[in-house]
C-alpha cells in the first residue's frame, strides 16, 4: 500500500510538472499583437528660471489658454506593447483647421489636414518619442462669433498593413476677441482747424448777445 501512495504521488507531481511545462510553453509561443499612441498637448509655465512645458493628455477652459498666432507644442509617444516585432508602423496626425504645422517628423498633406510619417520597426516593448510645433491661425482667420473655444488634436497608429491600430487625442482651448474694436478718429490738422473757427464762432456771437444787452 505504501509503494501504490508512493507511486501515485510521484505520477501526480509529474503529472503538474508537465502540466505547467505545457501551460506555460503555450504563453509563449501565443501572439499579443497591440500598439499604444499616446498624445500629449505641452501647458506653458513662466517662472523665475525661463519658460518650462508640461506635457498632458488634455487642456480645459479653466488652464491656461491659448490665444492667436500663438505656437504650441505637442508631444507623441508610440509603443510596441505586444510580445512580436512591428514593421513599418504608420503613423497620422490629424491636424485641425485652426492650427498650422511648423516643425516636426512627416510630411502635411494641406488638402487633408494630415501629417504622415512612417515610425518604421518597433521590437517588443520599444518606445519611440516625437515632437511637433504648431501654430494657431491669426485673429482674423479664427471664427468670428467664438471667443472661447476648445478643440481636439487626433493621432493615429497603425501596425500589421492596419489590421493593428490606436488612437489618442489631446484638447486645447483659445481665447480671443470678438468683432472690432472702433478706431478713434485722428486729431490732425483739419480738425484742428475746425475747432479753431468752432470756437471762433461762438466768441462771436457772444459779443453780438453781448451788445444786444
Amino acid at each position: 500500500m505504501k509503494k501504490l501512495a508512493t507511486i501515485l504521488i510521484l505520477a501526480s507531481i509529474c503529472l503538474f510538472c508537465t502540466f505547467n511545462t505545457f501551460a506555460q510553453y503555450g504563453e509563449e509561443i501565443t501572439p499579443s499583437r497591440s500598439i499604444l499612441v499616446d498624445k500629449m498637448v505641452g501647458k506653458v509655465s513662466v517662472n523665475k528660471g525661463g519658460v518650462d512645458i508640461e506635457y498632458v493628455d488634455n487642456l480645459s477652459s479653466s488652464d491656461p489658454r491659448f490665444k492667436p498666432s500663438d505656437e504650441i507644442m505637442f508631444k507623441i509617444r508610440i509603443k510596441n506593447t505586444s510580445n512580436v516585432k512591428f514593421s513599418n508602423v504608420e503613423f497620422e496626425d490629424y491636424v485641425p483647421s485652426y492650427l498650422e504645422p511648423l516643425e516636426g517628423p512627416g510630411s502635411y498633406d494641406q488638402n487633408t489636414g494630415i501629417i504622415s510619417f512612417n515610425a518604421e520597426d518597433f521590437e517588443v516593448d520599444e518606445e519611440k518619442i516625437y515632437y511637433m510645433k504648431m501654430k494657431i491661425l491669426s485673429q482674423d482667420r479664427l471664427p468670428s462669433d467664438k471667443g472661447l473655444f476648445c478643440f481636439k488634436n487626433k493621432a493615429r497608429a497603425e501596425a500589421d498593413n492596419g489590421n493593428i491600430a490606436d488612437e489618442d487625442t489631446a484638447q486645447l482651448c483659445v481665447e480671443k476677441q470678438i468683432g472690432q474694436v472702433a478706431e478713434t478718429p485722428s486729431a490732425g490738422p483739419e480738425f484742428s482747424l475746425a475747432l479753431l473757427a468752432l470756437q471762433s464762432g461762438a466768441l462771436l456771437v457772444g459779443l453780438q448777445i453781448k451788445k444786444r444787452i
